[in-house]
């Protein structure tokens, strides 16, 4: 059975984007971390967005400043199969997308059980939320970044029971972010 993964960054105070969603506080440059994303990025498996990710990464890694920037990850999130899931997109154009219309926890069920490699979810708290709220997720994978913004958007906005997770390992960098890692627990 195919997993599925969650990558997100958060703030020390636990906000994955700004209350108008930004993230730019979350893009770092030094080579260590540049080595950690560029592993992940050539690692295979699928990735999984809700439509604003998805909106967001479509506009950026097909261009020739991520490809002349970035070319290994530029390579990686333009090659690897997509799905985004949306109730107002008509098509995806982003190469090797799948649009998906429907109910997103059936969808993630089905989706396990085929053959293939594991899955990922990039930022799409929307998405993490109601997958977490089903059990559907098997990994969270939080990069928990040295900064505070005082207010915006958990991706567990709208979680209404208790998860309970257990820390499977843990990365820190020197540039101070650390990347945990932890799953359900029993």
């Amino acid at each position: 059975m195919r997993k599925l993964a969650v990558f997100n960054n958060v703030t020390l105070d636990g906000y994955f984007v700004t209350m108008n969603g930004d993230m730019s506080w979350a893009h770092k440059q030094d080579a260590e971390w540049n080595a950690f994303v560029q592993g992940n990025a050539s690692g295979g498996g699928e990735l999984l967005f809700g439509r604003i990710t998805y909106e967001m990464m479509a506009s950026y890694w097909p261009t020739p400043h991520a490809i002349e920037n970035f070319p290994v990850v530029a390579e990686g999130m333009n090659n690897l199969p997509k799905v985004v899931f949306s109730r107002t997109m008509d098509k995806a154009s982003w190469s090797n997308t799948k649009l998906v219309k429907g109910d997103i926890a059936a969808e993630i069920r089905k989706m396990k059980k085929e053959p293939g490699n594991d899955m990922v979810i990039l930022g799409s708290g929307t998405i993490v939320s109601q997958l977490a709220q089903d059990g559907l997720i098997d990994e969270y994978q939080v990069v928990v970044n040295p900064i505070v913004l005082g207010k915006g958007r958990t991706m567990f906005d709208g979680v209404k029971d208790k998860l309970t997770l257990k820390l499977t390992k843990t990365r820190p960098f020197a540039n101070g972010s650390v990347v945990l890692c932890y799953e359900p627990a029993a």
